[in-house]
């Protein structure tokens, strides 16, 4: 099914907003849904897939960021959301500084590449999987002058592989950032275009088995 421009942008950036939403999660409580993780860092090795949906394994892989995404359109839960605009927004700007360094992109696709086939039996091996892409996230983008400051429980965060989680979901996080500006999103598409984005999120929430 051929998805139109504003779905194609409307799924990666859900999948910006799940990888944040998970962030939030687990550094305020040390737990995650495991189904959407697994779909998220998985993003992360689907380097030739054929459409957006396809790099979360279908739409439903990114059902909790269309939920989150359209709960930001619509002004819902403002007090409480808060940390995930500041980490969606934070992404965004950390993928235009990635994009824009042709060479850590190259060193990222290659250990990533290495790191694929420990993700082929992912349910397993969720935390070694993790470990895996925090080092890479940490010998490149933790370099660059922007960090992304990730606020929680000191218990949970101070938790190494609640860390390494958390790292692999930045990553994560600006691989979908990287998509949705592939596909036509920019960040004054959403002050402009946002009721047309909040009607899409809801209808392809609807449709991915709400």
């Amino acid at each position: 099914m051929a998805r139109s421009p504003l779905e194609q942008q409307t799924i990666a950036l859900a999948g910006v907003v799940q990888a944040a939403r998970i962030v939030d999660q687990v550094s305020r409580t040390g737990s995650y849904p495991p189904e959407f993780l697994e779909s998220s860092i998985h993003s992360l090795f689907k380097f030739d897939a054929e459409g957006v949906e396809d790099v979360f394994g279908g739409v439903e892989g990114v059902r909790l960021g269309l939920q989150n995404l359209a709960a930001l359109l619509a002004n819902q839960k403002e007090a409480e959301n808060r940390e995930l605009v500041r980490y969606v927004f934070a992404l965004l700007y950390l993928e235009g500084k990635f994009s824009s360094d042709p060479a850590m992109m190259q060193v990222v696709r290659s250990r990533l590449e290495h790191a694929s086939f420990r993700a082929e039996h992912f349910a397993g091996h969720v935390h070694d999987v993790c470990h895996s892409i925090s080092g890479v996230y940490q010998d490149t983008l933790s370099k660059l002058k922007f960090r992304i400051k990730v606020s929680g429980s000191a218990q949970h965060l101070q938790d190494s592989r609640n860390a390494d989680i958390i790292r692999a979901l930045l990553l994560a996080g600006i691989r979908s950032g990287f998509l949705w500006r592939q596909m036509g999103g920019r960040r004054w598409k959403l002050l402009f275009q946002r009721k047309a984005l909040l009607h899409c999120a809801q209808q392809l929430s609807r449709t991915s088995g709400v």
